[in-house]
């Protein structure tokens, strides 16, 4: 009987942890805060594209914006199931996702959903699934 109990609680928790998952949430769009016209001039063409947002984006990653974009859009929208450091938990490891997922695969997977993974098709726009697939195919 105890043993019984103990694989009832463990599948509540599972069906819980996934069912958080799946929760259709709507990220809010960041916002610039400095006008345009005071906006600090442009990385230099040598720069990496990251090194304006002080990351160490690799060529090909996006501008300094687009990965604070795909930053922010993680944290709301997929922390839950892949974790803080993109260890995974609930959802798979994408600290190096870039190394076995092409931009469009990710893209695809965000759009469409996957295994346990839900579909997130009409709940983030083109552009923050395009932002994020961009963010993660960097991950390598």
């Amino acid at each position: 009987m105890n043993k019984r109990m103990t694989a009832l609680v463990g599948i509540l928790l599972v069906t819980a942890s996934l069912a958080a998952c799946g929760q259709k949430q709507t990220a809010p769009t960041p916002q610039p805060t400095t006008p345009a016209s005071t906006a600090p001039p442009a990385a230099s063409p040598t720069a990496s594209p990251g090194a304006a947002a002080g990351g160490n984006a690799p060529e090909g990653a996006g501008s300094g914006s687009q990965t604070a974009q795909a930053e922010s859009l993680f944290k709301a929208q997929c922390i839950a199931c892949h974790g803080a450091d993109l260890g995974g938990g609930v959802g798979p490891n994408l600290q190096k996702a870039g190394s076995r997922l092409s931009e469009a695969d990710v893209k695809n997977i965000v759009l469409n959903g996957r295994g346990g993974m839900p579909a997130f098709k009409g709940n983030l726009s083109d552009t923050d699934i395009q932002a994020l697939a961009a963010w993660l195919a960097a991950k390598k």
